[in-house]
């Protein structure tokens, strides 16, 4: 027993605290059939039983509350509650109002979820939705993306579910699914055949609940799924179906990877499909009535028979206008309907209140007309029926040109997620290296480290590090790097590259979500979903817009039918088969549909959304609309100097022997203290170190391990040897533990520092004992860039820990004016914070190791040589090469976005304030030009369609450099 457990067990209590034992008491479903969340507190001033009386008792009265345990020995208490009625909050400010400290408050649980929001068409609806997502129970926010039609939710799982959150996007009159969830990371879903009742299920639930690594089991019967959650570190896909298969005995269960078809292409397609076949039906209805309205009654032998009247003045052109008008605006045009009675029922008004007034004025006043002439002998009048047919179809053809537009804004993303191979060759080797098996498996059920056999021209299917094999692997669609980068035994490969000239195998290290590609792609998609502080614009506009516009139309419609009673116009005027009361109704009608505010919603969104799919394609991913906007306000860049204007790879050129000491004892010394560091020039120090103790060692090799080691940012480590205390770093480190400095190693390091090389002292016991000159050569395109950065009248800086001769020597190198030196990671910060506090835009580029603070407190944060770690938090931009002209890659980008956002906008708003006049009929009296409804609606369309196509141009950027 002891052997199976193992040494560490024994560390365990054999009397477990009463606490522990009663949380396992509890079940989710125990009370009411509601949830049941448990929290745990961390109480100071327990101290007795009474105390113990006084919080259990305080806390059984709280509404909610459905179970205590205070624990006086560890001081403790265990709380079960309903989430729907009490909050953790609630709890801890009941335990503190009876006279008790709470220390550990735990962080409320937060779930996120992915949806797909279907039939968005401009700014008031993505609010509505935004709105109706933050009304439900539990949400805490909700961010609608309306160029990606999707929408994330951060919501307490205790409190709601995905259900009620698309229950309530569905109420609010627009179409939910379900995308994923976070907790869908390591989630795989099995089909399963072989079923055939309840005992079939139970098998393979508990078969799989008793697996190692499996964290929950969900079953779907209806569809024969079964959805796991495990863990990458214990168990894989592969094993799972193993698991479901063998679990078959007698029956015979067959479980196999089940890929869902991918949900936003499929849509686009479909959502493409319907607009153009609604568009076509349309045309079958609408180009009859056009003809009949328009062409014939040009053409007195071919259009004479349309006015035979069948009943009093109803002619049978008439009859057959309104037939076919009919199903245009009640079959066809629902959709209409449907998406303006879903507006006013939230209150709101969108594009669909706009086109249903107008059709509906058009259609209706053409029945009155029809009636009329049907019951009146001597009625004379002029329908409108081309006017509601027409208009919605020229609306529905520029939807169906929208649509396709907008899907050409994720191409980039797209691309991104087809990078990744469908399948790869799976290997088993022996103890001593052989390939005993090769097998082509889907890349879905590679697991954490599997070896993976890759052939030339084939892709990486995910990450991994090469073992055996050399290559060179084209990186390209990750980094935006042509040229191709040469594997060795190793090194590291990105999911999604390819293999070009040699065999390789490969162990993964990540796969699923948590590989490079697919957090690129999960950063993209955030980005586009995120809103850019200009976007507030539309936003406030879009609010008063619609009822702008209706009043706007009712006005028009007022003023022609007034002056038009009290004969202030002259009759010729009036269009022949027209009379004024339908002159009025037209230009009111134009006013209402020339309008666009979809013009205006999409101007933002779907140039950011075009902007950070170029970007990640040439390996800058922005990390949306906020950074965007901000980059292109940047009038200080501040560059870190090692790994950022330096290659970062630091090389020791030289090394001094002080009086006192052999070169054995220092570079022990210097190992055992600089071993423990993460600096790139730490880790040269090391390797030189090793060097010169091969050549010089003696009959020894042991290099005792430091103890007390300690950090000393920007200046260096310490570290205790044996009896000896170390200190490694520059000449900060030293003053500041009062080692003196002679002559010599004055002069030696005033020589090193002017020759741009970092000189790195160690001290022993308070003496220096020798020093090492560590060179890190400026890397080829910074002068360039600095260069180019300020023709962009952008200033550069330059803030380092390293020593102020050195740090000048660099900037001089590259032609950066403004140098801080010997300044640790919290003085980075504070140094871009003064220059804030000067009114100055600024951004900081770093290698994102020891520049978080500094990024942070940037306005832009750019991380730049991320490699594949493209999860850092600190920065805005983070930047996959360590080339340098990204950083203007970014920077013009951003100003070019905006550029292009400032000429949406302009558009836009130019459009509606000269359409909306010309629509009016404001030119009428004085050209004789008026804008038929048809024209306006077609002019409408054109506008959207025109802003998307607008984005779509920063397709065609080009890098600066």
């Amino acid at each position: 027993m002891m052997e199976a457990n193992g040494k560490d067990d024994l560390k365990v209590p054999l009397l477990q605290p009463a606490v522990s034992l009663e949380v396992k008491v509890f079940e989710p479903n125990q009370y009411d059939n509601e949830k049941i969340h448990m929290v745990k507190f961390k109480i100071r001033g327990i101290e007795c039983a009474s105390c113990v009386t006084s919080i259990e008792s305080v806390l059984e009265k709280l509404n909610g509350v459905e179970k205590v345990m205070v624990s006086p020995l560890e001081g403790h208490a265990v709380v079960g509650y309903k989430p729907k009625i009490a909050s953790a909050k609630t709890i801890k400010e009941t335990i503190e109002n009876a006279g008790f400290e709470v220390d550990g408050f735990p962080e409320q649980d937060i779930a996120v979820c992915r949806l797909r929001i279907k039939g968005m068409a401009c700014t008031s609806c993505s609010e509505s939705v935004e709105r109706a997502l933050s009304a439900v129970n539990g949400v805490k926010r909700a961010v609608v993306g309306l160029a990606l039609q999707e929408a994330k939710v951060h919501f307490d799982p205790y409190i709601t579910n995905t259900n009620e959150i698309i229950e309530a996007v569905e109420d609010s009159g627009f179409g939910a699914d379900l995308i994923n969830s976070a907790s869908d990371a390591n989630n795989v879903q099995l089909k399963v055949e072989g079923l055939h009742s309840p005992e079939d299920w139970n098998v393979i639930k508990t078969a799989l609940e008793s697996a190692m690594g499996v964290n929950h089991v969900e079953m779907d019967a209806e569809d024969n799924k079964v959805m796991v959650g495990y863990d990458p570190d214990v168990t894989g896909p592969r094993f799972l179906i193993q698991c479901i298969n063998e679990a078959g005995a007698p029956s015979v269960y067959h479980a196999t990877l089940y890929i869902p078809p991918r949900q936003r292409e499929t849509e686009q397609q479909n959502e493409i499909r319907m607009y153009r076949n609604q568009f076509l039906w349309s045309c079958l209805f609408s180009v009859p009535v056009f003809v009949f309205s328009m062409v014939l009654p040009m053409l007195p032998q071919s259009g004479h028979w349309l006015d035979c009247k069948i009943h009093n003045m109803l002619t049978a052109g008439m009859l057959l206008r309104w037939i076919l008008c009919t199903p245009v605006q009640f079959i066809i045009g629902r959709r209409f309907y449907v998406g303006a009675y879903h507006a006013l029922r939230r209150k709101s008004a969108n594009m669909d209140v706009l086109v249903t007034l107008g059709t509906n004025a058009a259609y209706f006043y053409s029945v009155y007309i029809l009636l009329k002439s049907f019951t009146s002998e001597k009625f004379e009048g002029q329908d409108s029926f081309e006017t509601s047919s027409m208009l919605i179809s020229f609306i529905l053809l520029g939807k169906y040109l929208e649509v396709v537009a907008k899907g050409k804004t994720s191409d980039a993303l797209a691309k991104l997620t087809d990078l990744a191979p469908d399948t790869a060759s799976l290997v088993t080797m022996d103890n001593d290296g052989n390939i005993i098996s090769e097998t082509e498996i889907s890349t879905q059920l590679i697991q954490r480290n599997d070896i993976i056999k890759i052939v030339p021209g084939a892709k990486v299917p995910v990450d991994g590090v090469v073992i055996n094999g050399q290559s060179h692997v084209n990186e390209s669609m990750i980094t935006g790097e042509a040229k191709p980068v040469n594997k060795r035994p190793g090194d590291k490969v990105v999911g999604g590259t390819v293999n070009e000239n040699g065999c390789i195998l490969v162990k993964a290290t990540h796969v699923g979500s948590e590989t490079a590609l697919s957090q690129i792609v999960q950063l993209v998609e955030a980005a586009q979903l995120a809103r850019a502080p200009v976007q507030k614009l539309a936003d406030q506009i879009s609010r008063f817009f619609v009822p702008m516009v209706v009043s706007a139309a009712f006005i028009t419609w007022l003023a022609w039918f007034a002056t038009g009673e009290a004969g202030l116009y002259p009759k010729h005027w009036i269009p022949k088969a027209m009379d004024k009361v339908e002159l009025a109704l037209q230009f009111g009608i134009s006013v209402l549909v020339v309008a666009c505010p979809c013009a205006l919603g999409l101007a933002t969104p779907t140039a950011v959304m075009v902007a950070t799919g170029k970007g990640a394609s040439q390996g800058v991913l922005i990390k949306g609309g906020d950074a965007l906007e901000k980059a292109h306000k940047v009038k200080a860049i501040v560059f870190d100097k090692t790994g950022t204007l330096t290659m970062g790879k630091p090389d020791v050129v030289g090394a001094v022997l002080f009086a006192g000491f052999s070169m054995e004892e220092l570079c022990n010394m210097t190992v055992a203290t600089e071993a423990n560091s993460e600096h790139p020039i730490a880790k040269a120090v090391v390797e030189h170190a090793k060097k010169l103790h091969q050549k010089y060692r003696s009959s020894t090799n042991h290099v005792e391990e430091a103890k007390d080691f300690e950090v000393h940012p920007g200046a260096g480590v310490s570290g205790k040897i044996g009896d000896k205390i170390v200190l490694a770093g520059n000449k900060r480190l030293m003053l500041a533990y009062n080692v003196p400095l002679n002559h010599e190693v004055e002069d030696y390091l005033s020589e090193t520092e002017k020759l741009a090389r970092t000189c790195v002292l160690i001290a022993i016991d308070g003496k220096v004992a020798g020093a090492f000159a560590v060179t890190d050569p400026v890397k080829p395109e910074a002068e360039r860039v600095i260069s180019f950065l300020r023709s962009m009248g952008i200033s550069s800086i330059m803030v380092t820990g390293d020593n102020w001769a050195t740090a000048t020597a660099i900037a001089r190198e590259v032609g950066i004016v403004k140098v801080f030196a010997e300044t640790d990671p919290v003085g980075k910060a504070e140094k871009i914070k003064e220059l804030q506090m000067k009114g100055t835009t600024v951004a900081m580029v770093g290698d994102g190791i020891n520049d978080s603070p500094a990024l942070v407190a940037a306005d832009v944060g750019m991380a730049i040589g991320a490699g594949t770690d493209v999860a850092i938090e600190a920065a805005d931009i983070v930047l996959m090469k360590s080339n340098l002209e990204d950083v203007i890659t970014a920077t013009d980008l951003s100003r070019k976005t905006m550029s292009r956002i400032r000429l949406n906008y302009v558009w836009a708003l130019s459009y509606n304030v000269l359409a909306m006049p010309i629509a009016a009929g404001m030119l009428f009296p004085f050209t004789g030009i008026r804008l038929p409804p048809w024209l306006a609606g077609a002019c409408m369309a054109a506008s959207s369609l025109s802003v998307v196509c607008s984005s779509l141009l920063l397709q065609s950027y080009k890098k600066p450099l």
